[in-house]
């Protein structure tokens, strides 16, 4: 005769074992009902890299613009294409408009040319643009900067004024 635990133990056994079997049964319909697909033949073609123009603003010297693409090949379904493309505004276009730079400060002043310079190193270049390494710019020097006691000086002949304007 068996005890009540080796009863409850047994059940709870096949409940398990049933449980398990049912999951495996459950998993294999679920791999037996996809099907499998072809792998998608990988087309090598004849086609060469896209080649791309300087990007064209659209209206002025910045902002939205287009630009026009080509590749060679006998084969091409495509061999002309054109994209959008945008020039930001705040980039110094003396040197491409493309082209971005990281300037140092501005140099002394040389007095036999009354000009500073300073360069710039390549920072960014959109599009594979066709940038210099480093470019140099220059300006004339600016006037000598006024000094602070003549700017004390006018805030004397303001207030002057704004008296001479109440005492009226």
């Amino acid at each position: 005769m068996q005890t009540p635990q080796y009863l409850q133990q047994r059940r709870k056994f096949a409940a398990a074992f049933l449980a398990f079997i049912f999951i495996l049964a459950a998993v294999d319909t679920a791999e037996a009902g996809k099907k499998e697909k072809p792998e998608k033949k990988v087309k090598k073609s004849d086609c060469g890299e896209w080649q791309w123009s300087v990007c064209v603003p659209t209206s002025g010297d910045c902002g939205l613009g287009t630009r026009e693409g080509t590749r060679t090949g006998a084969e091409c379904k495509q061999t002309m294409k054109t994209q959008r493309c945008k020039i930001p505004c705040n980039w110094k276009k003396q040197f491409g408009a493309e082209c971005k730079y990281q300037f140092q400060a501005w140099g002394e002043c040389d007095l036999n040319t009354a000009l500073k310079t300073r360069t710039g190193s390549l920072k960014r270049a959109l599009h594979n643009a066709d940038c210099q390494k480093t470019v140099t710019i220059s300006k004339p020097c600016g006037k000598l900067t006024k000094s602070k006691p003549q700017a004390e000086s006018k805030k004397k002949k303001k207030e002057g004024k704004k008296q001479e304007k109440m005492l009226d």
